[in-house]
């Protein structure tokens, strides 16, 4: 079998890697790209392959760097079994809906930009604006192809090869893919990892490795630090709420409207039972978000139930402290009322989104904080939060950054390097007795070249056989 890395590769957005096994192809993942705008743009419109190749897709999970380009293909003319958990199909309902809809009102506001520009005589030569990626039709196209398959039961992908989920422990739904390649009168098990998640987060289940793998896709988001301790993120969300609100500030969360809104929640609401954060109120400024926290409750089978809160408390999301804010005038009120408040808003590496907005009000007074709660990739506002530049760019304008930023790496649901190694030692001790052996191979995707560089050296030394696929190599296994 021959796997292409095509996104995703040295970098952590637009998952996607191509399987090509007995004249048929199997799409892994088709993530969107993210950073820089036109950069990004640029990437986004170049698919991997004619559509006409691809015979299946598995997808890992709904984040949008993994699924965001699925309607994009479809537009193209893909209309084959795109495979994905039952959760990941709900969440992507409403996340590829939202995209959509986004591109949409963004194309429309630049189109009009255009027309008033050249109706005023300004910039008579200014080219059309871009025309959004896909549309709503396309979204709610993708979702009739989409099949929903329980973790651990198995599926036809093409003909050679059976697939099956196990539990990422990553968000709600996600899954790492293993993948029984029949070629040659041999069977052989890929697995991808899709993004591994964390033992110990708040809500979801601890990631599960999977069993006889032949070669391994693994991400490395993290590959070269470790997190804090879920408990000391906790303590730490306590205290930035306590000490924000005593100087009559907010906290501004910039947060992924699926997975890290729920379990920053989830948190907010054990500290408040506990007495351990003021009674401010906390808006959860996100109507994507909201439809996110509902599908969560329609899937408590997957939680985890291990957790204190989740075996004692009928509904997780929801406490006399917490509002969800879905219109834009309940949105824009925020900006004028008084006091101290949490507000968690999209998206996650404040690239768009109503956190743009509360960033533009708040960045600059020094009684706020913004806290990171996860990863910021290179050549975002996120970034240059985390970096804390003197100045931030929001809607064009240069605002000051005076407010404090503190960063929590415990809230992170990707596993750091130790839990990378971990979870691959794991699969090395259930992989078949060649893997064992010979300790791989073992092919690092979805982190940037300096996590992945540390991790392929740390496995290295620990006897694996590692590789860091540039974006279109082609590898055979």
């Amino acid at each position: 079998m021959e796997i292409e890395f095509f996104g995703a590769a040295r970098e952590v957005t637009g998952s996607c890697h191509i399987l090509r096994v007995n004249g048929k192809t199997v799409l892994l993942d088709c993530g969107m790209f993210q950073g820089r705008r036109e950069e990004s743009r640029e990437k986004n419109l170049r698919l991997p392959l004619r559509v006409a190749e691809a015979d299946a897709l598995v997808l890992s999970h709904a984040h949008i760097d993994h699924s965001g380009r699925l309607p994009f293909l479809v537009r193209e003319g893909f209309a084959k079994t795109i495979h994905a958990t039952p959760a990941t199909r709900d969440l992507c309902a409403i996340m590829l809906q939202d995209s959509a809809e986004i591109q949409e009102r963004d194309a429309e506001f630049l189109a009009r930009r255009t027309r008033d520009r050249k109706g005023r005589g300004q910039r008579r030569d200014e080219p059309p604006p871009p025309e959004p990626l896909y549309g709503v039709r396309h979204a709610a196209r993708t979702m009739e192809l989409m099949v929903g398959v329980p973790y651990g039961k198995p599926f036809d992908v093409v003909p050679g090869v059976r697939g099956h989920f196990v539990d990422a422990g990553h968000i709600l739904g996600s899954a790492s893919v293993v993948l029984d390649v029949a070629e040659g009168g041999a069977t052989r098990r890929l697995v991808f990892s899709g993004d591994v998640g964390r033992s110990g987060l708040a809500i979801i289940r601890d990631p599960q490795p999977p069993e006889g793998a032949d070669a391994v896709i693994m991400e490395s988001t993290y590959g070269n630090r470790d997190h804090e301790s879920v408990e000391g993120a906790r303590e730490h969300l306590g205290r930035v709420v306590r000490e924000t609100a005593a100087r009559g500030g907010r906290v501004l969360i910039p947060a992924f409207a699926v997975g890290r809104t729920q379990e920053i929640v989830y948190e907010l609401h054990q500290l408040s039972r506990a007495g351990q954060i003021p009674s401010i109120p906390i808006y959860i400024d996100s109507p994507l978000a909201t439809d996110a926290t509902s599908v969560f409750q329609m899937h408590p089978d997957v939680f985890d139930q291990s957790e204190d809160l989740v075996g004692r408390v009928g509904d997780l999301f929801r406490f006399e402290l917490v509002r969800f804010t879905r219109d834009v005038g309940e949105s824009k009120a925020l900006n004028s009322a008084q006091g101290p408040m949490v507000i968690i808003a999209a998206s996650g590496m404040a690239e768009s989104g109503r956190i743009l907005h509360h960033l533009a009000h708040g960045a600059g007074d020094p009684r706020n904080t913004i806290l990171v709660v996860g990863f910021m990739a290179e050549h975002t506002l996120g970034r240059r939060i985390v970096e804390r530049a003197p100045t931030l760019k929001v809607f064009d304008d240069e605002i000051p950054l005076r407010a404090t930023v503190e960063i929590i790496n415990g809230y992170s649901a990707h596993a750091d390097r130790t839990e990378l190694t971990a979870w691959l030692d794991a699969v090395r001790a259930r992989g078949t007795s060649a893997f064992r052996d010979r300790g791989g191979p073992v092919f690092l995707v979805h982190g940037e070249p300096e996590a992945q560089d540390a991790l392929r050296d740390a496995l290295g030394e620990k006897g694996y056989r590692v590789g860091c696929p540039t974006p279109g190599e082609r590898v055979e296994v």
